[in-house]
């Protein structure tokens, strides 16, 4: 799935996102409205993670869906 995808479909996949990164609020995750840089910057905020780490996270996160 593409970024625009992602995005397109982020309100019916972002229940999946809360329970892998059940740190992030329902706020945050409406905020990053879908895109890779937003949603790996909260995560390395909220988890401690390094920049590469959170992004991987997330691009794998993005490859299942």
């Amino acid at each position: 799935m593409n970024q625009d995808q992602i995005a397109g479909k982020w309100k019916q996949i972002k229940g999946e996102a809360k329970v892998l990164w059940g740190k992030l609020t329902d706020d945050e995750l409406d905020q990053a409205e879908g895109q890779a840089d937003k949603l790996a910057g909260l995560i390395q905020e909220r988890y401690g993670r390094s920049k590469e780490e959170a992004q991987t996270e997330v691009r794998k996160f993005f490859d299942r869906m």
